[in-house]
């Protein structure tokens, strides 16, 4: 196996860390002259690295279970960003300071007078809202851990033994993550508007969680291979089914959208229809009409063609698309609640692109220099190299 260096450029690090603190410098000035608002900010970070981390896990786990060999070669790529996943234990703590800000079924007076707040009470309070939380992050993180760690053994000796290991962890990960990821969407995202129903939303961020771990896999392949640090026998073909993966998966995210959509007009009930008036009001309409073209009518035109999934340079650019598609998917979900009528941006969400990109970069530069780049002696490698279309 042709398997070249290892050691990613320090200007990685370098610029990472450079953004990540410029971008931390702007959250703390946005928490000292506007704390509600950088509270909000910060809720759309925290959810965007949960994508990319829980996310890339995900799609660890359903390699194993689906027994994949044309993934394989790109699986090591998927667990670095994996490793976001125990970071975001950390990430969660400074949430917890702004339960108050955030959601308005923390407010006691609030709960005591409003019938509907009263009979959800049983589900939203601080304390279950914390339970909820601690056992999601230590879920992903113990398989997180366990996972990783079988695939590096595997890297020393080839033994088999750690593939059929992580198929067994796969397989009991998949039910509790589609369980964990939905308690997940609901008190982060959905509980912000605690007098909205609806029974789709877990499934809506979900297909979002997955395009954006597969963008950011996508992306940092193809770079990796550009730069000579991936197998040289790793063809283009070899991207054609991340290229796909990623234009089923808009699909379906524009299915669930819709559906999500159509059961709320047709229904017509009150305690449904606010929350889709919310983000047609005032200059919301504009960012509504703007997540349907760039999330999904454009990007759909851009990968409909089947070379467009083996181009390199068209799937650095729909990788990137995607991305900045998901962030602008999880600002409409979340500032109505705060921005009523008009959308805003301003100098605090500056913090998001920085913050965001700058910890991605030293996560992936920290944790490649532990392992290697790919799954070296995977027994399945062999076989996800020779991939042909």
């Amino acid at each position: 196996m042709d398997y070249i260096k290892k050691q990613l450029p320090n200007s990685l690090m370098k610029t990472g860390g450079i953004m990540l603190v410029f971008g931390v410098i702007i959250l703390i000035l946005s928490f000292v002259f506007t704390p509600e608002r950088a509270f909000f900010d910060y809720l759309w970070i925290y959810l965007f690295m949960l994508s990319i981390g829980v996310g890339s896990l995900a799609l660890v786990a359903l390699e194993y279970l689906v027994g994949a060999t044309w993934s394989t070669p790109f699986r090591r790529i998927t667990e670095i960003f994996a490793s976001a996943t125990p970071l975001l234990i950390i990430l969660a703590i400074p949430l917890f300071f702004g339960l108050h800000d955030l959601f308005h079924w923390t407010h006691t007076d609030a709960v005591q007078n409003d019938p509907v707040l009263l009979s959800k009470s049983s589900y939203l309070n601080v304390e279950f809202f914390t339970a909820r939380t601690i056992f999601c992050l230590l879920l992903w993180t113990m398989f997180y851990f366990l996972i990783a760690r079988n695939s590096e053994k595997q890297d020393v000796d080839g033994n088999p033994v750690y593939t059929k290991k992580n198929i067994t962890l796969s397989t009991i990960f998949t039910p509790l993550f589609v369980i964990s990821i939905t308690i997940a969407a609901i008190d982060f995202a959905m509980s912000l508007e605690p007098h909205w129903y609806s029974t789709i939303f877990g499934v809506y961020y979900f297909s979002g969680t997955v395009i954006a771990a597969l963008a950011a896999t996508t992306y940092a392949s193809v770079k990796l291979k550009e730069g000579g640090y991936l197998d040289s026998a790793l063809g283009n073909d070899s991207f054609y089914s991340l290229g796909t993966l990623i234009f089923a998966f808009n699909i379906f995210w524009a299915y669930i959208a819709f559906s999500q959509f159509l059961l709320i007009w047709y229904a017509d009930m009150p305690e449904e229809t606010f929350w889709m008036i919310n983000r047609w009001d005032g200059s919301w309409k504009f960012v509504s009409i703007a997540l349907l073209f760039f999330h999904f009518i454009i990007p759909f035109l851009l990968q409909i063609d089947r070379s467009s999934k083996t181009n390199f340079k068209s799937l650095k650019i729909i990788s990137i698309w995607m991305l900045a598609a998901h962030a602008l998917d999880l600002y409409w979900l979340i500032f109505p609640t705060l921005f009523k009528g008009n959308a805003g941006f301003g100098w605090q969400e500056l913090s998001f692109p920085l913050i965001v990109v700058g910890l991605i970069m030293v996560i992936f530069k920290v944790s490649a220099e532990k392992k290697n780049l790919m799954a070296v002696k995977d027994p399945k490698m062999q076989a996800g190299l020779d991939f042909h279309l």
